[in-house]
């Protein structure tokens, strides 16, 4: 749920979930409509079919526990390097697993001097995670990289570790190496107007009742663009967020 969502909006949603759904197992016993509809106002809605997923191989495969190494996690559907380290990290507290998300990246991208390839960014991360630490330190860096460590405006006078940070100690000179280095996310499209804004809409009409052929391009926001609303509701099926039937009409998926 934190995946690209404020904290704000999360923790209520997520005290709800889990009120609903404790285990895997109960969340795998309903619908992936359910879980779609629980979903609401979190965006990012394909997250909630991957959820239902993982949570139906856990509950099949795993004996309704999350495995406890990485391969195993990453074999898990909408289980990527990303959300399987943090579980590691954060529920097992796992030694050598360090957490690259955007803030940590960015953090040891300027930290060497230069941007980083996706395996050495991750190597650079594993490698600074003091042993029995895991958990604190993975921690530490998320929220390093979210108040000090920021993509614009650094507080390079707050940095603990501004001392051996080779961009700093080079006067921050231009490029940032953060610019382009692995694991460090560039500037998101905008969403007004965009397919994605479109495919919410959707998603959140269905949440109400079944959208028949006819209605696709009110809900999607382009009433006069209906090749437009249909190709978007295509990707929702292709997606498994909606399901269509013979008369054209669109369904949550059952």
């Amino acid at each position: 749920m934190l995946q690209q969502t404020q904290v704000a909006r999360v923790l209520p949603r997520y005290e709800a979930f889990l009120d609903r759904w404790p285990t895997p197992a109960a969340c795998a016993a309903s619908s992936v409509a359910d879980v779609v509809t629980a979903w609401a106002g979190l965006g990012y809605n394909r997250r909630a079919v991957n959820l239902h997923r993982c949570a139906t191989a856990v509950a099949h495969d795993h004996g309704g526990r999350l495995p406890a190494d990485l391969a195993g996690l990453l074999a898990l559907p909408g289980i990527g390097p990303y959300t399987a380290r943090a579980v590691l990290a954060f529920a097992h507290e796992a030694d050598g697993v360090g957490v690259l998300d955007t803030n940590a990246a960015r953090i040891l991208a300027r930290w060497t001097g230069r941007p980083l390839g996706r395996a050495e960014a991750q190597d650079a991360a594993d490698l600074a995670v003091p042993e029995g630490r895991s958990w604190a330190w993975n921690q530490a860096m998320l929220d390093l990289g979210a108040t000090v460590c920021r993509k614009r405006a650094p507080r390079c006078d707050a940095c603990p570790v501004a001392v051996d940070c080779a961009w700093r100690v080079a006067g921050n000179p231009e490029p940032d190496p953060a610019v382009g280095s692995a694991g460090v996310s560039g500037g998101q499209s905008r969403f007004e107007g965009s397919d994605r804004q479109g495919r919410g809409r959707l998603v959140d009409a269905l949440r109400a009742g079944p959208v028949p052929a006819h209605a696709l391009p009110a809900a999607t926001g382009w009433p006069d663009d209906p090749d437009r609303a249909s190709r978007v509701a295509a990707t929702l099926v292709a997606d498994g967020l909606a399901r269509v039937d013979p008369t054209g009409t669109h369904h949550l998926p059952s």
